[in-house]
């Protein structure tokens, strides 16, 4: 989405660093797909954060073994930031959702929090001010959060998601399908921000937001889990840089039930509420040219043909019970 193809590329809270391994795939994809590994060292500069030791270490061998040089430091990213003056062209990250024990009673007064104080029980916009705080004058980040946080009022995190609106740093909300992560079940959003909307590589978007409803693609591969097909990611990155203006992409059109691009004002009229199924409107349902007396007289005798077949399948149970001595 976000194309991290060169500059500082950082990720706050990077786990066993797969954010880095995909910005690195994505450069020798578009150069060429020679795997030339020194290429893409020379382009970006990688810098990350991870609490856990034992998965900082994990992330430090992940990268070794591909080739890969990164600056990835240990320890509590709100607590003792190790890139305090870092500006990144690209962040991209996967913030744990809803911490509550992040200890923002110490941090009151932070000089990260432009748009508002997080609330002491929640982090979510605390990692979306430090993500801010960390964009250099022209960057772009791209990171998953909870869906809460799209629509929450709760301890003043409408306020600050009404002061980044207002900002114009929004550039682009992403509603995701449920089921996605094999680690929570909570539903998830991606965010997209952008300093410098202005660009002269892409067009104008100044005022406007890009909002995209994937709610209903991906299909389940077990019960409890979906993936996000080939065609289906495709869908949404071609949207994206369409409405971006890139130089490769068609014209960007809304699609309804998918796709819109609304105006600030819009936003404002919607209570600075970032939910895409509020902006793209509802799916045109297929007319399937039935005319309507005999549709409802297909159902009802499909109604009734089922109804009969469980009277049948309860005489059976009951005749069974029976069998065993439990028909009283």
């Amino acid at each position: 989405m976000i194309e991290p193809s060169h500059g500082r590329v950082y990720d706050p809270c990077c786990g066993s660093g797969g954010m880095f391994v995909q910005s690195l795939e994505f450069i020798r994809a578009h150069a060429g797909g020679n795997g030339n590994r020194g290429s893409a060292r020379a382009d970006i500069s990688i810098y990350g954060q991870e609490l856990n030791y034992t998965t900082w270490r994990l992330s430090r061998m992940n990268l070794a073994i591909r080739g890969i040089d990164g600056n990835i430091a240990q320890g509590d990213t709100f607590h003792n930031d190790q890139h305090p003056d870092l500006k990144a062209d690209f962040i991209l990250a996967n913030p744990p959702f809803n911490v509550s024990d992040w200890g923002g009673d110490r941090l009151k007064n932070d000089k990260r929090w432009q748009y508002g104080t997080p609330p002491m029980g929640n982090a979510n916009f605390a990692w979306v001010q430090h993500i801010v705080y960390h964009l250099a004058p022209a960057g772009v980040a791209g990171f998953v959060l909870a869906n809460g946080s799209m629509s929450s009022n709760q301890s003043g995190e409408g306020e600050i998601r009404k002061n980044l609106i207002e900002a114009d740093l929004v550039d682009c909300m992403v509603a995701l399908p449920s089921q996605l992560f094999y680690s929570t079940q909570i539903p998830a959003c991606l965010w997209f921000l952008a300093r410098d909307r202005k660009n002269g590589k892409f067009r104008d978007r100044r005022g406007q937001v890009l909002f995209i409803d994937a709610r209903k693609l991906g299909p389940l591969v077990d019960r409890t889990h979906r993936e996000l097909t080939d065609d289906g990611i495709a869908k949404i990155m071609d949207s994206y840089h369409a409405w971006r203006g890139g130089q490769e992409t068609g014209e960007y059109t809304d699609v309804l039930g998918f796709c819109r691009s609304a105006t600030l004002e819009e936003v404002r009229k919607q209570g600075h509420v970032l939910t895409p199924g509020r902006y793209v409107g509802a799916e045109a349902a297929e007319d399937d040219d039935e005319p309507f007396d005999e549709k409802m007289k297909r159902l009802t005798a499909t109604l009734r043909k089922q109804q009969a077949g469980a009277l049948a399948l309860d005489a059976a149970i009951a005749a069974s019970l029976g069998e065993l001595g439990y028909g009283g």
